[in-house]
């Protein structure tokens, strides 16, 4: 219910005032500007992550993740191995039930292209502090180009509901200087 209802039922029918004009012209410009703008953001936009995808059977991609981690493990903790790739080197990481496999030790300021995939679940890589959030699907192989700009521990989670242990699936990448 209007405080003032129009005069003739027919609302549509009545003339548009000025300021309602401008505020329709100003949405739709903004739409305009917005529309156009998406596409040159995915142009000139940092943000946007590679779209290079395989397709992978969960068993090879799981063959090629322990050759990764048997080639350049320095270490292990509770049984998870500490790899630690050459700089520039692709990096391999598996996504199960209920872990991000293996913990990864990489050095600041250099790129690395990442692998991952899951063998069993739809799982989701989280990678924080910098907010990389993927979805990873078993047969498939998603790679994203990562450089640390900092030193120190980053954390992955799974954000995607998993299952009963789904809060537990966490994983780590250590920089180095």
């Amino acid at each position: 219910m209007a405080i003032t209802p129009p005069e003739n039922r027919l609302w549509w029918n009545e003339p548009i005032e000025r300021v309602e004009i401008g505020w329709i012209v100003v949405a739709f410009l903004w739409g305009l500007f917005m529309f156009f703008f998406m596409i040159a953001w995915h142009f000139i936009g940092g943000q946007n992550l590679s779209t290079e995808t395989y397709r992978v059977t969960p068993a090879a991609y799981e063959e090629k993740v322990a050759a990764f981690a048997e080639k350049y493990q320095v270490d292990d903790e509770m049984g998870v191995p500490i790899v630690r790739p050459p700089a520039g080197e692709d990096v391999y990481l598996l996504g199960r039930l209920w872990e991000w496999w293996p913990i990864l030790e990489l050095k600041k300021g250099q790129s690395y292209r990442f692998h991952l995939s899951s063998v069993d679940w739809q799982h989701g890589f989280s990678l924080q502090p910098v907010n990389i959030n993927i979805s990873v699907h078993p047969g498939y192989e998603q790679i994203i180009n990562f450089t640390p700009t900092e030193a120190g521990e980053y954390g992955i989670a799974c954000n995607e509901y998993c299952g009963i242990g789904h809060h537990l699936m966490t994983g780590r990448i250590r920089v180095v200087e």
